[in-house]
Order: C-alpha cells, then structure tokens, then sequence
C-alpha cells in the first residue's frame, strides 16, 4: 500500500470523526438549505450559541463549512453540499440493517 493511501484513509478517518455528532449533523442539515448565522442556528437548534459555535469550528477544520462575517454576525455556509449525500447513505443504512 502506497504512503498517499494511507494519509487519504487518515484524513478521510477525520472528517467522519466530525461528522459523527447529532448536532453538527443538524447543523449541516440546516445549512443545507442556504446559509444562516450562528446565532439563528442556535435559536433553531435550542441551544446555546458557544456551543454551536465550537461545532462550526470543528466543521470549518475540516472544510465542510466556511464563514463570512457581515457586521455584527458571522454566516456559515456548507462549502461542500455533497456531504448531504451521507444522510441519504446513513439511510438506506439503517433501512438495509431495519434500525
């Protein structure tokens, strides 16, 4: 096995490591349907903004999610839509297995 390989399952490894928690899935539900800033997330989601602001700081680690600030408020986007696509594999998953 090449070197390159491994770091790909290493980083690949990572990025479901973040995806792997309720609420930063929910947040990439939400945004999922358009930007929102963190505030708005949090009144959304009922929970606290320094919460959801360190789940947005673990997704924009990892290049899920990217951030503008306008003003007073800071915006997040998803930067790769395609990560949706894991909630339909979880899924059909789950409905495969019958959970």
């Amino acid at each position: 096995m090449r070197t390159k390989d491994r770091l790909d399952y290493k980083v690949q490894a990572r990025l479901l490591r973040a995806l792997a928690n309720e609420t930063r899935l929910k947040i990439i539900d939400v945004l999922s349907r358009g930007e929102e800033h963190v505030g708005a997330l949090a009144e959304g989601m009922g929970a606290e903004q320094s919460t959801v602001s360190k789940h947005l700081a673990i997704l924009r680690a990892i290049g899920v999610v990217d951030d503008e600030r306008r003003g007073n408020e800071v915006y997040y986007r998803l930067v790769t839509p395609c990560v949706v696509n894991f909630f339909s594999c979880a899924i059909d998953v789950m409905k495969e297995r019958g959970i």
